[in-house]
């Protein structure tokens, strides 16, 4: 079995639809059922008897251009856990860039922060590195980026309350920081934090972290460790933006690839192209009225 959900341009979706068809039969992947979900008017699936999910993305890409979708080898289904990456997922912004802007180093740090995103780096190199440039910055800074810069993306609180509503636990796993990461955690709902500590000595940023860093196998070890306690047959959707999200994003059942680095979005088996993350909901099959809005 191989279920694709979408959310496509309503603007000639019947024709986008047939091109689908007929690109998927010529690689012997015919289509079994397409409808509209009936809570998620605006979603449609397609099901296959059997099929290759790379192909599946290949044809969706080509036939309906960027969408949100879903691509999964059985029924979809509402998850009982909820991983997601914090900056450029969950908030719209990078942490380390716009704390950056207040010690003047904002164009320095964000070109070694693309870089580390798209895999070109070595994250943990790369962090050290960012860090280490805001030596004997003002711990205040935090709070007033925090409070001048910092903002959940559109959707998110709603995502991960509605989750929680459904019985699904929330975990925020980032490479950023517990200075961050904390507010955010506590503003959008989620129930645990992973994340790296920035070192402070007499109130100014020492150039230096507390503890392991906070990485790609941090994210994927954290999946693994919550997926161990709720047991057999959990569901798990993890969510993220950049090259240090990989391992997580292939560990989930559901692995949305949000608005990402093109070494993520050939990982994931899902992506976000519009501006909420509220399509995830749809993707999943919960109906507005079931969304608890934040």
């Amino acid at each position: 079995m191989l279920i694709a959900r979408l959310i496509a341009d309503a603007d000639a979706l019947d024709t986008r639809l047939d091109r689908a068809s007929v690109m998927l039969a010529a690689e012997g992947m015919p289509i079994a059922m397409a409808s509209m979900l009936d809570f998620c008017s605006d979603v449609l699936q397609i099901a296959l008897a059997d099929g290759d999910a790379a192909t599946m993305r290949s044809v969706i890409d080509e036939a309906f251009g960027p969408c949100d979708m879903l691509i999964a080898d059985h029924d979809i289904e509402v998850p009982r856990l909820l991983v997601s990456d914090m900056d450029s997922t969950i908030i719209g912004q990078e942490c380390i860039d716009e704390l950056a802007d207040y010690a003047g180093l904002k164009p320095q740090i964000a070109a070694i922060t693309e870089r580390a995103m798209a895999g070109a780096l070595d994250f943990g190199a790369a962090l050290r590195e960012r860090v280490a440039l805001l030596e004997g910055l003002d711990e205040e800074a935090i709070a007033r980026c925090l409070d001048e810069r910092i903002r959940p993306v559109e959707g998110a609180r709603t995502l991960v309350q509605t989750l929680k509503a459904k019985g699904c636990r929330t975990v925020l796993v980032t490479g950023g920081f517990h200075h961050f990461a904390d507010p955010v955690a506590e503003q959008v709902g989620f129930d645990r934090v992973v994340a790296n500590r920035l070192a402070v000595s007499a109130g100014r940023l020492s150039g230096g972290l507390v503890g392991p860093i906070s990485d790609a196998q941090t994210k994927r070890a954290a999946l693994d460790e919550e997926r161990a306690m709720l047991g057999e047959g959990a569901r798990v959707l993890a969510a993220g933006d950049g090259a240090n999200d990989v391992p997580m994003i292939e560990g989930a059942d559901y692995g949305f690839a949000c608005h990402a680095k093109p070494i993520l979005r050939a990982a994931a088996n899902g992506r976000i192209e519009s501006a909420s993350l509220t399509a995830i909901l749809s993707l999943l099959g919960i109906p507005r009225s079931e969304w608890v809005m934040g």
